[in-house]
């Protein structure tokens, strides 16, 4: 309370007395009425203390919001929006901090904190991103507003993590794409399989998920008796990963089949065989 004690008055210390036993009430009880008698500027550094001192960011919320509240426009008032998104984040309430990271983005788009306002946004659904088998919406929010921070704040120390995180969530992607195309394969449902991994080849190449796309569709061709397609797969493997396990798997089923790696027929893999070879894949 260091700040509250520099301000020489004994009424302000008992006030802050009454503001450190309001954090362990209810976060939706509303705010005591003496907090009107601070100013901006302790009201915020309350906040402060609260996220730096205590496990229950929430109650750094409340006086964010009242900062908010009892001093609009001010220069605290902006800086305890941003506040707002962090405690929220670091409360895991992800909508509530995406809300308020909007609203910093919408209300000061030219301030400096906008890129990590607009960080904020992205993390917090980057962050819910936990399994591969939950619904991708999430992913492909975190990949849009991930997109926004790289293109937009380019040179901003948000910019590289965000690129790492954009991978990663890429990657989750393409996850997702291979589990359900194991599905498939392993149900004999060839044809359902095959789209799955191509979807992986075609739209995620550059996701440690291909080398295993293209060696499950040398299986599933094999079983199908597309002898061509299974070939050109093997084919592109073998220039791309030939040091992989995964080439490995898939030379011993064509060899198993009398057949060896090498672009055959005219199919979408030839097409993709041909950029391979010219070196615009990959």
């Amino acid at each position: 309370m260091t700040g509250i004690r520099s301000a020489g008055s004994l009424v302000v210390v008992a006030l802050s007395v009454g503001l450190l036993a309001g954090c362990g009430g209810s976060s939706t009880s509303k705010a005591p009425e003496s907090l009107e008698s601070f100013t901006a500027e302790e009201i915020y550094k309350r906040g402060e203390y609260e996220l730096e001192n205590t496990r229950k960011p929430e109650g750094a919320v409340r006086y964010f919001s009242e900062v908010e509240r009892l001093y609009p426009y001010s220069e605290w008032a902006k800086r305890a929006l941003i506040m707002q998104a962090y405690s929220y984040h670091r409360a895991k309430d992800y909508e509530e901090a995406r809300g308020a990271a909007q609203r910093f983005i919408d209300t000061y788009p030219g301030d400096e904190d906008a890129a990590y306002a607009k960080y904020l946004l992205a993390l917090s659904y980057y962050d819910q991103i936990d399994e591969v088998g939950r619904d991708q919406g999430l992913t492909f929010q975190a990949l849009q507003s991930l997109r926004e921070v790289i293109e937009e704040y380019p040179e901003s120390e948000y910019a590289r993590s965000s690129i790492l995180k954009f991978d990663l969530a890429f990657d989750h992607l393409a996850a997702k794409e291979m589990e359900i195309g194991r599905y498939y394969l392993k149900r004999g449902h060839y044809s359902a399989a095959i789209n799955r991994f191509r979807v992986v080849v075609e739209d995620y190449q550059t996701t440690t998920h291909t080398p295993e796309a293209l060696m499950r569709l040398v299986e599933a061709y094999l079983a199908l008796g597309l002898n061509n397609e299974a070939q050109t797969a093997g084919a592109i493997l073998g220039h791309n990963f030939r040091s992989s396990p995964f080439y490995l798997d898939a030379f011993a089923q064509l060899r198993g089949a009398g057949l060896a790696p090498e672009a055959a027929g005219n199919s979408w893999l030839t097409g993709v065989y041909r950029q391979v070879i010219q070196g615009k894949w990959l």
